[in-house]
């Protein structure tokens, strides 16, 4: 089996371009690897939703959305790690390994089932993916979604509501 294939885009390349605000982390850094304590459980890690801390967005923004995506899952569809919605504009900040979400937020299902941020596990050997972090700013209290909503069906709601958004991408890869 060949896991040879083209790069994807990145995600926010294909939308409507919005503002942007800063998103840092005491746990990751754009562009470098992943430490283990953010892995799957699958491929050894601890599966823990690494720390971040946002600021600079707009005055205007009444709630926040986040969110991990993995824009190389051999898929086509990519991979959702995490999508923590409706996070009151008082939260600017999540602790590593949150858990529980402040009061209103909650998660919808990632691509591995489950209500909770999922590690990175890209296939062993296969080349080190992207890992998109994004803190997206937005103009309601709160999305008209629930926790059984899709991913993808989050992503279109953010579609209309999206102010400005804030990204980090750190790499991970599983040598095979």
């Amino acid at each position: 089996m060949s896991l040879d294939r083209a790069l994807a885009p990145d995600p926010y390349d294909l939308l409507p371009p919005v503002p942007s605000f800063t998103v840092t982390s005491t746990d990751v850094t754009d562009g470098q690897p992943l430490d283990e304590l953010f892995a799957h459980t699958s491929v050894g890690g601890k599966n823990l939703s690494p720390q971040l801390s946002w600021s600079g967005f707009p005055d205007e923004t009444r709630a926040f959305v986040v969110t991990c995506y993995d824009p190389d899952a051999p898929t086509g569809s990519g991979f959702w790690h995490w999508v923590a919605v409706n996070l009151p504009v008082s939260v600017t900040s999540l602790d590593r390994g949150v858990d529980p979400l402040p009061d209103g937020a909650f998660c919808v299902r990632n691509d591995y089932g489950e209500r909770n941020y999922g590690g990175s596990a890209p296939p062993p050997g296969d080349r080190a993916h992207r890992y998109v972090f994004a803190v997206h700013a937005i103009d309601v209290d709160a999305l008209e979604v629930t926790p059984d909503a899709s991913p993808a069906y989050v992503g279109f709601n953010l579609a209309f509501h999206t102010l400005a958004r804030a990204t980090l991408r750190p790499t991970f890869q599983v040598r095979g």
